[in-house]
């Protein structure tokens, strides 16, 4: 579980403070690639909470899923559709199921511990 939290706060602190830009040619590739990220992100602190955790389902699905929506990016530029608006529906949609279901364990976990300090 730290993997995820660890490699989140790296990212913030080098977005905040080092002075890199990324070329506007490449803007439609960087969002797609933070999307999936965010995915995989948060699908491993939902697997955490369900307990079905593992490194190497995350690192690989990390990899994984970086690669395939910037592949989709790529694809749609040199074929002229914009293929990558279908990447951010797919991860889009898969963000907010997972930040969905994190939000409903949470609250049952905090609706027993709150049962359990009443009782």
């Amino acid at each position: 579980m730290w993997i995820p939290i660890l490699a989140l706060l790296v990212g913030i602190a080098l977005g905040l403070f080092t002075d890199l830009s990324v070329p506007e040619q490449y803007a439609n590739y960087l969002s797609i690639v933070v999307l999936a990220a965010l995915d995989t992100l948060f699908g491993g602190i939902r697997a955490h909470l369900q307990g079905v955790y593992d490194d190497r389902v995350f690192i690989s699905g990390f990899f994984f899923n970086i690669a395939l929506a910037a592949s989709l990016a790529f694809l749609g530029v040199h074929l002229g559709v914009d293929l990558y608006l279908a990447a951010i529906f797919a991860f889009g949609v898969r963000l907010f199921q997972n930040i969905a279901v994190i939000r409903r364990i949470l609250l049952v976990k905090w609706s027993e511990k709150k049962k359990s300090i009443n009782i």
